[in-house]
């Protein structure tokens, strides 16, 4: 504690206590709030103040925080990209599992690889970052079709290239709505070889601070080592980790 500096740490003081009283505080209830003296109080008010973190009520002469701080923070949000902000989370991931984690971006009608994290198997994925698939045979494309407006989902599937990739690809608008509803149910969505014969994908949606659907992200692995009695695990896994990455990003439903 040696390196506080008193008066950065006083000041900080002042702000979370005003940011307690939305109609403001005077010098003296402030002063005996945080338990100085009204002259440090005051001088401290006054850069503040300056500063533009407090305004002072012309008719009560009251004390009120304003919306910088907020401002300043906000910038950071803004300023925080999608694959920055999940970086940590996508190898802390792959660690829990020791299965491969993808992290996707919707483009038109597909889900373009951003970040890709290898486990440490001898069975690996051919997904490189980069890479393009559709949205509506992949767990990370029906993680975020599912929270899509209806009207645009449609949209997506009758513009898209509808192929059997494999025997257990959706071919069926309605088949494809009725899954989706479950993923909207459960919060992830899985691909049961439905892209590629011997894989199974977990995906979950990761939004933005606006509430949108900003990208998603999977564990993705062989059917003999992401088997079905091990879905539910996974899962957990894999949304608890798009949770925080959303909130990394602002996210706060």
């Amino acid at each position: 504690m040696g390196n506080i500096v008193q008066s950065v740490n006083r000041a900080l003081t002042i702000l979370e206590v005003l940011s307690d009283y939305s109609e403001g505080l005077g010098l003296t209830e402030i002063s005996e709030k945080i338990g100085l003296h009204k002259s440090t109080v005051y001088r401290l008010l006054s850069t503040l103040i300056y500063k533009e973190y407090v305004t002072q009520d012309p008719k009560t002469n009251k004390y009120r925080i304003t919306l910088k701080l907020f401002e300043l923070g906000n910038k950071r949000v803004e300023d925080m990209d999608l694959l920055t902000a999940s970086r940590i989370y996508s190898e802390e991931l792959m660690k829990s599992v020791n299965e491969v984690v993808h992290l996707v971006v919707r483009e038109g009608n597909d889900i373009v690889y951003l970040d890709k994290v290898e486990a440490d198997n001898t069975i690996q994925m051919a997904s490189k970052v980069g890479k393009r698939s559709p949205l509506y045979c992949t767990s990370v494309g029906k993680a975020i079709l599912a929270h899509l407006p209806e009207d645009e989902v449609e949209e997506i599937w009758k513009t898209s290239r509808i192929e059997k990739l494999t025997e257990f690809t959706i071919t069926d608008f309605d088949r494809l709505k009725k899954e989706l509803d479950i993923v909207r149910q459960k919060g992830y969505a899985i691909d049961n070889e439905e892209n590629e014969m011997g894989v199974r994908c977990i995906g979950a949606p990761i939004f933005n601070r606006r509430g949108e659907v900003e990208g998603a992200i999977s564990i993705s692995g062989p059917t003999t080592r992401v088997t079905e009695d091990k879905v539910e695990e996974f899962a957990r896994e894999v949304v608890k980790y798009s949770k925080l990455i959303s909130r990394e990003l602002g996210y706060r439903g």
